[in-house]
């Protein structure tokens, strides 16, 4: 099953609370966030940060430069 643009990989705990402090609750809203950005959220990983590219990569989509 291909995922849908809105639809974030499932990640570990901390992770998903990193993403909530900022609001971001769906894949296209990763557009707005470079990597560097995201690494800097507490409890954001690199195994994190890895599903989130892969995720964003099946879409068609990428975070945005720096």
């Amino acid at each position: 099953m291909t995922p849908q643009v809105g639809d974030l990989p499932k990640l570990a705990a901390p992770a998903q609370r990193a993403l909530q402090s900022v609001g971001i609750a769906a894949l296209k809203q990763l557009t707005k966030i470079s990597e560097a950005e995201l690494m800097q959220l507490h409890g954001m990983g690199p195994n994190a940060l890895g599903k989130l590219r892969q995720a964003l990569a099946k879409c068609g989509l990428s975070f945005r430069r720096e």
